[in-house]
């Protein structure tokens, strides 16, 4: 069973996901209507996945990310946003966020993201890695582009085919396919990129890539 948290300052956005994350390996455990309540809700009720508004009024869903992530064994978080605001998603990458959802995703796109958040392999659609490569693209400086190209360069072949295509926005069954390997295989070149990149997940993975300049 998957544990949830759902966080958002909305009372009707939250029952709206309780609604769509009603699968049977899907739990909702646990809410939190604002970022100053997350870490504790957190350490009581140890979901697997938190799905993080961006925008809450006392603590931001950024910085409740980071404190998030900065605890011993942390759930994967899920960034809920409108991609409206460059910064935001910027912010949110360099805290740890795991994946990234659309305020309007459909059902299946959410439950979809939820299930490969869990079981690892983070959650960044097409739309997503769209718009973050958009915000990322122009970020860096020259030496920027110079670290990352450097980090990059470490990748073997396979590797680095199947990061382009996190960068691409696939999934890693969409990556398997793409590449005729087995979905197995590709998470461990995935691991293998992440851990030379030193990044963790596939969206801080992207952006690693985006930054060289090359994608």
């Amino acid at each position: 069973m998957i544990r949830v948290m759902v966080v958002d300052d909305d009372a009707m956005v939250r029952r709206l996901l309780r609604t769509i994350l009603r699968p049977d390996d899907i739990e909702v455990v646990a809410e939190a209507s604002d970022g100053d309540q997350v870490v504790p809700t957190v350490q009581a009720h140890h979901p697997d996945v938190v799905l993080m508004d961006l925008r809450m009024p006392r603590v931001d869903g950024v910085t409740a990310t980071h404190a998030v992530r900065a605890l011993p064994d942390p759930p994967g978080v899920i960034a809920m946003t409108s991609f409206d605001t460059e910064q935001v998603i910027l912010d949110a990458v360099h805290a740890g966020a795991s994946g990234f959802l659309a305020k309007d995703a459909e059902p299946a796109e959410i439950v979809a993201a939820v299930r490969a958040v869990a079981a690892g392999d983070g959650a960044l659609s097409p739309r997503a890695a769209r718009t973050v490569i958009a915000q990322v693209s122009a970020a860096p400086g020259a030496a920027g582009r110079r670290d990352a190209a450097e980090r990059v360069a470490t990748l073997t072949e396979r590797e680095l085919d199947v990061a382009r295509l996190v960068v691409e926005g696939l999934s890693n069954a969409d990556i398997a396919q793409r590449l005729f390997l087995g979905e197995a295989t590709v998470k461990t070149h995935l691991a293998s990129a992440s851990a030379k990149l030193e990044v963790t997940g596939r969206v801080q993975l992207a952006v690693v890539l985006v930054q060289t300049g090359q994608f």
